[in-house]
């Protein structure tokens, strides 16, 4: 019998190979997949599926199951080989078909996941069809007499690049040095065609020096998971060897982008996010822009300031593309590093997060530094995000309420877990959909405040373990 629960989750499928995630549930998948979201009937014909894989071993023969899953279903199969997240979420809205990218992002080697979306890459997660695919699975998915579907591939990556590069302008930018580190991961796939001319495209005036482009799946340099700051040493101490006036770090799947300054310091994602902002409301005066609600404060004020309307979210890209197509918000971006683009399918792009920060930096005049000029979005101190395993998350989270909401001031809201505001401080406490963990956000005008507002919750935290 199947734990499923354990390895669906809210917006995928992911867990370890074979034992948790095999070829026989990458197949039923596949197949409720086309059912539920009713994908084989298209205009009279057979509808299709495109399919793409990141560099985990596991991933081909996970795809080979889950193809012939959708095409026993008299569904169609698009193989697009090697890609990025963003990259399956560009041929999605380009081929204007459903998808299913195989990837388990920053996880170790051991696992494997899928990412499913609608067409034009619209989410599927538990609300919007994969509860569903869940519950087909565990009843038996009901066997079709259609004819089966047909395969073939189509490469995508040189319409992706310049799908991209037509996104963001980099035209007349001065020359930089970069440092890239893939991890390992898809980065080493896509940066080539994107930054470079891999895919046929005008070379960019950069310096690139590439740091585990090799795609291996097994990650023995460090994790691709840039969230981490130890994943982030060796880009730092290459940034300062070698001069360079950026740093890019991608995670395994390529669709988070994490930025690292010349002088080796990591840049918050919020402040990536609040320049982003400002140079879309440059693009399209007075839009909304999304941001989830452990952002830093600076990011409201930066789409104020630019004359845009600050749209509060929900942790999560589901909760962040529903907002955006409800508000027809241009950009949005997360804490995690997750940047999301209207022009874009409302889906994130990791690369496109890079391109911006590359272009904004290129047009400046020569000598610029870009921690002089992320400076002004760059306003508050912050905790970073802080995980505690904690066995009674309710009760914690009741004691911490109980001690901040009848202080003068202090604002309460439960948007996603607790938050509360003062004048020069606010703090998060929201607990994980999957593990035991209480997770803690804070910020503050001063380093000092925030370090006693983060001490005294984590303190209440720990009391109780």
């Amino acid at each position: 019998m199947r734990n499923l629960d354990a390895v669906i989750k809210a917006y995928d499928v992911r867990g370890v190979v074979p034992d948790q995630l095999d070829a026989s549930l990458a197949h039923d998948v596949g197949a409720a997949f086309v059912r539920v979201l009713g994908i084989a009937a298209r205009d009279g014909g057979p509808g299709a599926v495109v399919v793409g894989h990141d560099m985990r071993p596991s991933g081909p023969d996970l795809v080979a199951a889950f193809s012939d899953g959708v095409r026993e279903q008299g569904c169609d199969v698009v193989l697009i080989g090697l890609a990025s997240t963003d990259g399956l979420y560009f041929a999605s809205g380009h081929l204007g078909l459903p998808g299913a990218m195989f990837t388990a992002s920053h996880n170790p080697a051991q696992y494997n996941g899928i990412k499913l979306c609608r067409a034009g890459a619209a989410p599927v997660g538990q609300d919007s069809g994969l509860r569903e695919i869940t519950s087909m699975i565990r009843a038996g998915v009901p066997a079709s007499d259609a004819p089966l579907g047909e395969i073939r591939e189509q490469d995508v990556l040189a319409e992706y690049a310049g799908y991209l590069r037509r996104l963001v302008d980099v035209s007349g930018i001065r020359r930089l040095r970069v440092v890239v580190d893939a991890g390992n991961g898809m980065g080493g796939y896509t940066v080539p065609a994107v930054l470079g001319d891999a895919a046929g495209l005008a070379p960019l005036p950069l310096d690139i020096e590439a740091m585990y482009f090799e795609l291996d799946g097994t990650f023995p340099n460090h994790e691709a998971n840039p969230i981490e700051p130890a994943n982030l040493r060796d880009l730092q101490a290459r940034v300062l060897e070698a001069r360079a006036d950026l740093g890019l770090a991608f995670d395994g799947d390529a669709d988070r982008c994490f930025v690292v300054d010349e002088r080796g310091s990591i840049v918050s994602p919020s402040t990536l996010t609040a320049l982003i902002a400002a140079r879309e409301l440059a693009r399209y005066p007075g839009s909304s822009i999304i941001h989830n609600l452990i952002t830093s404060r600076a990011v409201p004020e930066v789409i104020r300031e630019n004359g845009g309307v600050p749209i509060r979210t929900r942790v999560g890209h589901s909760f962040i593309k529903a907002t955006m197509a409800q508000t027809d918000a241009v950009f949005g971006g997360e804490h995690s590093g997750h940047f999301y683009f209207r022009d874009f399918w409302r889906a994130d792009s990791g690369m496109l997060a890079a391109l911006h920060a590359i272009a904004a930096l290129g047009h400046t005049a020569a000598g610029t530094t870009l921690s002089s000029m992320l400076a002004p979005f760059d306003r508050y101190a912050a905790s970073g995000e802080i995980n505690t395993e904690v066995t009674d998350q309710q009760s914690v989270m009741a004691a911490i309420r109980s001690a901040y909401e009848s202080q003068a001031g202090v604002e309460v809201d439960d948007l996603d877990g607790l938050t509360f505001s003062a004048a020069d401080w606010w703090f998060n406490v929201r607990p994980s959909n999957t593990e035991p963990l209480l997770r803690l956000n804070a910020e503050a005008r001063d380093p000092a405040t925030m370090e006693r507002i983060r001490d005294d919750v984590l303190a209440m935290m720990t009391a109780s373990t």
